[in-house]
């Protein structure tokens, strides 16, 4: 099993579909003997096993061991070149970067005249793409190229060269900055979350202020203005902010509804504009324009191509489950959810590991939280301990720190209680390890501590007791978020009526509405 994780090529080959693995013989065959080589053996080779043993592949095929480095990496750039080709693959990037490798063959060959032509051309794609890497890397490539093939123009086009390479930059410069700053807040979310206290909000509020460049809106085209919103949007979730978030996430959106282009260039970046529309309303109970905004997307999902690759397939199945599970937390159908979790557990098993870490232990802490809502204590102790046992996990330190707390709440409730002293004191040592105590942690864990001491006919009392004193934090500006990651007031008043947990829940929502 190790070995199948760690073999690149293993990993590539049972990526491709079978119109690529068809599509690649062909590719290959086009040379006679290619298709009795030792790269093919190979490939059909590495095709076949479910997982990878090179012992078999020696034994199988005529390659020697001190040959099977070296055919490896010949049948992996052979793959990559075929896939190059499919029109699948192809985009106004990889053609805009296929004409500057045919203009430079016709560069090496003399033919100066042409090549110019050709990249003027495409230097007119990359700018209307706002492609201004590869415009910038055109006219550093037509400098080259002026100063050789003189003509009477050469001092003219020099300066409109040199002009032309400042501007670009200039963009260049503004939209990687956005970029950075973009990346940096996201960064800083997913290593801590939402923030604390006053001083992470101050962090973050001084680092975005430092880091966001001077810029003329009107002037910052495409990508620039999606940055921005990026930017603003990430500032706006770290902060609790989240009506800012909706606000930034419409514009993203909108942004690609103005420019369709863009849509079919960059559908990650659309997919991920939706995820944040999607993910705002959630935050503001928007109930009805969530579900609007999540039948739409479904809609274009299903219906359009441009998702078609694997990694947009990947983005589409992370998104639209993980949201299909937030419409049962909007609705307060957890026993729904239930049932809809059974294919969200098969759906995510068939991703084998393209989806990451972090995203995995989401889905688990979601799915946990469906079971707690449905009083299905077991399987939510279940899915918890898949995140607490997962040692290699080392981002958003908050949801870390959450699932202990629920994990310690679900033992209470299924009655599997008899260690409750150790977790109590583990749960404890974790949250002051990871610097995230807060005022509504330690209020519950105390009141968990004290459970076994209570009489029966006390715990009525206890539990409202309990919900009087943490009702106060509910839109503290920092205490509240310990409610975005566990209902823990729905669970106190469930208790305290002696009914479901999902019944709370409904009525605060037909309360909202």
């Amino acid at each position: 099993m190790k070995k199948e994780k760690n073999d690149p090529l293993f990993s590539l080959i049972k990526s491709l579909s079978k119109s690529e693995k068809r599509q690649f013989k062909l590719y290959a065959g086009r040379l006679g003997g290619n298709t009795e080589s030792n790269f093919m053996s190979l490939f059909v080779w590495m095709d076949k096993i479910k997982t990878y043993d090179e012992n078999l592949i020696l034994e199988k095929t005529q390659i020697k061991k001190q040959q099977i480095s070296n055919t490896k990496a010949h049948l992996y750039r052979q793959i990559l070149i075929s896939l190059r080709l499919s029109p699948v693959h192809q985009n106004s990037i990889t053609q805009i970067r296929e004409q500057i490798d045919f203009a430079t063959i016709l560069y090496t060959k003399g033919l100066y005249k042409q090549s110019l032509r050709l990249l003027d051309k495409t230097k007119l794609v990359a700018v209307n793409k706002e492609q201004y890497n590869l415009a910038y890397e055109i006219i550093e490539l037509e400098k080259v190229i002026e100063s050789q093939y003189i003509t009477r123009s050469m001092n003219d086009r020099a300066d409109t060269l040199a002009i032309e390479a400042k501007n670009i930059n200039q963009k260049n410069v503004i939209t990687s900055k956005l970029s950075n700053l973009s990346l940096q807040l996201y960064s800083w979310f997913l290593k801590h979350g939402y923030a604390r206290n006053d001083n992470d909000t101050h962090l973050v509020e001084q680092y975005y202020k430092d880091r966001i460049p001077k810029y003329t809106f009107s002037e910052l085209g495409f990508t620039g203005k999606m940055y921005l919103y990026q930017a603003n949007l990430w500032q706006g979730f770290i902060t609790q902010d989240f009506l800012s978030c909706y606000r930034n996430s419409q514009k993203l959106v909108q942004l690609f509804h103005d420019l369709p282009d863009m849509k079919k260039l960059h559908p990650v970046f659309y997919l991920k504009a939706v995820n944040y529309l999607l993910e705002s309303l959630f935050y503001l109970q928007r109930k009805d324009k969530f579900q609007e905004t999540l039948s739409r997307l479904t809609k274009e999902i299903r219906e359009e191509k441009k998702f078609s690759s694997e990694n947009t397939q990947n983005l589409c199945f992370l998104y639209l489950y993980q949201h299909k599970i937030n419409s049962f937390y909007l609705t307060g159908e957890f026993n729904k959810g239930t049932e809809f979790v059974k294919e969200v557990v098969v759906e995510l098993n068939k991703t084998d590991k393209k989806i990451d870490a972090h995203h995995v232990m989401l889905f688990y802490y979601k799915i946990a939280c469906m079971y707690f809502g449905a009083g299905d204590y077991k399987n939510c102790i279940v899915y918890l301990s898949k995140i607490i046992k997962n040692k290699d996990l080392k981002m958003r330190e908050d949801l870390l720190c959450y699932t202990r707390v629920l994990n310690l709440v679900a033992h209470y409730e299924s009655g599997e209680d008899e260690n409750i002293d150790e977790l109590i004191k583990s749960t404890y040592k974790f949250l002051l390890k990871m610097n995230n105590l807060y005022e509504v942690q330690k209020k519950m864990i105390k009141f968990l501590r004290n459970l076994s001491n209570l009489y029966p006919h006390q715990l009525r009392k206890s539990f409202n007791e309990l919900y009087q004193e943490l009702k106060i934090y509910e839109d503290h500006p920092y205490e509240k978020r310990s409610f975005l990651y566990l209902d823990i007031l729905s669970w106190l008043e469930a208790n305290i009526k002696g009914v479901p947990v999902e019944d709370i829940v409904k009525q605060k929502i037909k309360r909202l509405n």
